[in-house]
């Protein structure tokens, strides 16, 4: 009865501890969060004001998930799916989405083959400190004023 009164107190030990020292071990992760999305998105809308367009506006999370969606009233539909795998080839390759058009216009057409990849302009990966949270992308205009509106979105996230 001893024996088994030790190995149990024993055992309970040894799990309170690995779940004390498991839970201190995990890493913390920073993620998307609505004051930041609105950040993004009202420089967003200024710099498509500022540059007199009408577009979509996409944020996605690391994992490509919709945050936020937001078609200008003349934009056309199309724009809808454009910024939406615009944002998700940013965050899944962690790299702008004009990385794919680059690599589609040396001919490099098996890139179409990877999932989620899209070769137009206008995705760029949210990364803090290192750290992929997500994409942010504009569609609807011309490809390099579609970036600079997705990077107006980045700029202000990243002054805060």
């Amino acid at each position: 009865m001893f024996k088994l009164l030790f190995v149990l107190l024993t055992l309970a030990a040894t799990a309170s501890s690995v779940a004390a020292t498991s839970s201190a071990d995990l890493p913390t992760r920073k993620y998307l969060n609505l004051a930041a999305i609105k950040t993004m998105v009202a420089a967003a809308e200024a710099e498509a004001r500022k540059q007199n367009v009408e577009v979509t506006i996409c944020i996605v999370d690391e994992s490509g998930n919709l945050l936020f969606l937001e078609k200008a009233d003349a934009a056309s539909l199309n724009t809808i799916q454009f910024a939406q795998r615009k944002a998700r080839h940013a965050a899944f390759y962690q790299s702008p989405s004009k990385g794919g058009a680059d690599a589609m216009k040396k001919g490099d057409v098996e890139v179409l083959a990877f999932p989620d990849f899209f070769p137009n302009q206008g995705g760029l990966p949210i990364q803090v400190d290192g750290q992929t949270l997500g994409g942010i992308a504009a569609s609807g205009a011309k490809s390099e004023i579609d970036e600079a509106i997705a990077q107006a979105g980045l700029d202000a996230l990243l002054k805060k």
